[in-house]
């Protein structure tokens, strides 16, 4: 299994989970068996996302749809604060 983790800011976390629920890069259709959003308790807003898929190839394809089709668009990505940090992982154990 590979997550794409992915972290930023946000400028509200209603207006963020709202974009997200969107689902503007299909993420089932993507390879997306499962996503997990977490948030620092001393940071509200912060977002941390694991999305699970089943190959290495379709984390980098997915992670490409996003920077091409989401993050470069303020109506795609409303409270997108600042750029991404990503990185792709693979399950070790």
């Amino acid at each position: 299994m590979y997550t794409l983790q992915i972290e930023h800011g946000i400028k509200d976390f209603s207006l963020w989970k709202t974009a997200f629920d969107r689902d503007p890069v299909n993420r089932a259709a993507s390879g997306v068996t499962a996503h997990r959003i977490s948030r620092p308790v001393d940071d509200p807003h912060y977002v941390v996302v694991e999305l699970d898929l089943g190959s290495r190839e379709q984390a980098e394809a997915l992670l490409a749809s996003l920077q091409q089709k989401v993050w470069n668009s303020p109506a795609a990505a409303p409270a997108l604060q600042g750029a991404p940090k990503t990185r792709i992982l693979e399950s070790a154990g």
